[in-house]
């Protein structure tokens, strides 16, 4: 995989974390206004269904029971300082690969995206919910999706990285 080169600039990444952050609370706010809590819509059938609901807790409720300071912490300040020294991390160094730079972008709007609905409402909607024969999800939102695609582009990177290293006979090439 191709390193980044200086032609990319911190244009990138503002725009793939801003898209990301818009996208994701443009969709909630529209939840917010249009479905009532619990409602099941049916967008596909049974198979894709929007349903509002406010998780306090982390990805499927996890940690929905601590205490609120340590729910506070865990869930908010920790994942706030982690996303600011990503960010950081990302403007600083100017040749990093596009997948991972794409990636961590991703992580960081989709991250950005949760704990804005955490300062602001005290909890995130979530309101999507899939049901394809062997893929039955819990309830998620675009932010979610977006951390999704970033750690598959991350684990394209650490991939791609890795073929890079070794040649066809299977030997690790020298760095």
């Amino acid at each position: 995989m191709p390193e980044k080169n200086n032609s990319y600039n911190n244009y990138l990444i503002i725009v793939l974390i801003m898209g990301n952050l818009i996208l994701d609370q443009l969709s909630k706010y529209l939840v917010r206004i249009y479905l009532v809590p619990h409602d099941i819509v049916e967008v596909f059938g049974r198979n894709l269904v929007f349903m509002r609901v406010e998780n306090t807790g982390a990805f499927l409720s996890a940690g929905e029971g601590l205490n609120d300071t340590f729910k506070f912490i865990t869930l908010t300040v920790l994942p706030f300082a982690a996303l600011c020294a990503v960010i950081v991390f990302m403007l600083k160094y100017r040749s990093l690969p596009l997948l991972l730079v794409i990636g961590l972008s991703f992580v960081a709007g989709g991250g950005l995206g949760n704990l804005f609905d955490r300062f602001q409402f005290g909890s995130v909607t979530d309101f999507i919910h899939l049901d394809f024969l062997f893929i039955k999800t819990g309830i998620f939102n675009l932010a979610d999706v977006s951390i999704l695609v970033g750690v598959i582009c991350l684990a394209l990177n650490i991939y791609y990285k890795k073929i890079s290293t070794i040649d066809r006979t299977g030997k690790r090439l020298a760095k």
